[in-house]
């Protein structure tokens, strides 16, 4: 039985944030890495570029009224690249994103996304360019993601892509996320735990 819904396909409207490496302090500086929850990380999203030093908006295409309520960010190479901490993808998923597509992504930052049912899917550079300039050029035109072939359409133009294995099985099959998994089998831990010989002597403290 799966922990999670399994995440097969993602429909929205794409938004592109142009450029290579962009890093988590991008994603997310700093100064919110002291929140004690995630909850209010979207504000946080990409803030010092969205906002001058004027305390003035810059024009960034995440607030541009063309892209309000898009679900997918479209972006370059190495993106979530720098520090691993989880708080990049928890900002971008607490502000509506339901998937990344990019060039290729850092490591840590791919795990910490999927284990968040955010969609992580690379594209070679000529697929890639292509798909940037149509989002560009018709923002309000979906987008659908297929996780099972890791392909992205767009009206009538489809691109392949690239989702590793163990990310796809585990999107498709609601595993992605471990404390999810092991917080639905608590029942089962529980009966474990009691039948223990040296939990029984102790009257089942633990």
């Amino acid at each position: 039985m799966a922990a999670l819904a399994p995440i097969g396909t993602v429909v929205g409207r794409g938004v592109v944030v142009p450029g290579d490496d962009i890093d988590t302090d991008r994603i997310i500086p700093a100064r919110y890495l002291r929140c004690v929850t995630f909850d209010d990380l979207a504000e946080g999203l990409f803030r010092d570029e969205r906002i001058g030093n004027d305390g003035l908006p810059t024009g960034h295409p995440l607030d541009r009224s063309e892209h309000a309520g898009a679900t997918v960010l479209v972006s370059g190479r190495n993106f979530g690249c720098g520090s691993s901490r989880e708080h990049a993808p928890q900002a971008i998923a607490r502000a509506g994103f339901r998937a990344v597509i990019a060039g290729s992504f850092a490591e840590i930052f791919f795990a910490n996304s999927t284990t968040l049912g955010l969609v992580c899917l690379s594209l070679d550079e000529e697929p890639l360019a292509e798909l940037r300039s149509a989002v560009q050029a018709a923002p309000a035109v979906e987008l659908t993601l297929d996780v099972p072939s890791a392909t992205v359409t767009m009206g009538e133009r489809s691109f392949q892509g690239h989702l590793p294995e163990s990310a796809r099985s585990a999107l498709l099959a609601g595993r992605y996320d471990p404390l999810s998994e092991l917080l639905a089998g608590a029942e089962a831990v529980r009966r474990v735990a009691d039948s223990l010989p040296y939990v029984r002597a102790t009257g089942g403290r633990r």
